[in-house]
């Protein structure tokens, strides 16, 4: 079993693991090119653990003990590393040129997992140093509620790495869902990417607002949670990235573009305090929601 885990990237995601594996009493380390952004992105977790899960600030102070170091350096969070697993951007150049410069400073026993939400692992298998150790490890947002895993590598790939990711994964509480081959998206995505497209069409075509349309779906559904709400958890960059990758149609190209815009402006969802909606306090918590006509 492994005992030092490294993330790299704490984004979002990368934050969220890191606290994760470091709850369940693994030895973290965090690589991320800005540091006390890092950590602003660990601090903020608290809250969501103790409602959700129940912790006391005394476990949660425990766990953020077993994150042993936080840094940009290239020798510290890697020199004695088990796992790896990356989480930096969604972009084909940023991740080569991680594996680029990680590859040479981990040891020979270090497995090498991507969480990439929009590539596969042939894409990203031929920068690492390690093809029999390379492999796909993806979470979902919210991973403490949310506990999928999908794991999937490339036919270079050990059984045994296979077999060592998944015990992983149980022992950090996770779902192991095992891919047969590798698909754009996983399961998780394949499924959702299609329904939030769908929700930008009809707010590119001028069918609906964003508010609107969550409204619509939520009281159609009762899904607790609408696309665009389901956007700002996410991150408008991640979707950002992925829908930029597929706009075609003038429509696409225009809400690629307000979503950029949005981006540009700093207004990314939830970590940044706006996205479609504001935080704290966003209009979807209020009672009257789905009985309001206006709730913006």
């Amino acid at each position: 079993m492994f005992k030092n885990i490294t993330i790299a990237g704490a984004g979002t995601l990368g934050s969220q693991i890191a606290f994760q594996t470091a709850l369940c009493d693994f030895n973290v380390r965090i690589w991320n090119p800005h540091p006390d952004r890092a950590k602003r992105r660990l601090a903020a977790l608290r809250p969501f653990y103790k409602k959700d899960m129940g912790l006391t600030d005394e476990q949660f102070d425990k766990a953020m003990s077993n994150i042993l170091s936080i840094t940009n350096d290239w020798e510290i969070p890697f020199k004695d590393c088990d796992y790896l697993i990356e989480s930096v951007p969604e972009s084909l150049n940023v991740k080569a040129n991680f594996y680029h410069n990680v590859c040479p400073h981990l040891p020979e026993k270090t497995i090498i997992a991507s969480n990439s939400s929009t590539m596969v692992p042939s894409q990203l298998v031929n920068y690492v140093d390690r093809p029999d150790k390379f492999l796909h490890m993806h979470f979902a947002n919210h991973i403490w509620t949310n506990n999928t895993a999908e794991i999937v590598g490339t036919d270079k790939t050990k059984p045994e790495v296979i077999e060592e990711v998944t015990e992983f994964a149980k022992a950090i509480k996770m779902l192991p869902v095992h891919l047969q081959k590798e698909q754009h998206g996983y399961i998780m995505n394949a499924l959702s990417v299609p329904f939030l497209n769908a929700a930008l069409e009809l707010w590119a075509n001028g069918v609906a607002d964003p508010i609107t349309i969550d409204k619509d779906w939520m009281n159609s559904t009762g899904c607790p949670f609408g696309p665009f709400m389901s956007m700002d958890m996410v991150g408008i960059r991640t979707v950002y990235a992925i829908f930029a990758q597929q706009a075609r149609t003038p429509e696409e190209l225009k809400v690629a573009k307000t979503m950029k815009d949005m981006i540009d402006a700093g207004h990314y969802g939830i970590e940044a305090g706006q996205g479609f909606y504001k935080y704290p306090n966003p209009a979807f918590q209020r009672a009257d929601f789905l009985t309001s006509i206006e709730a913006r």
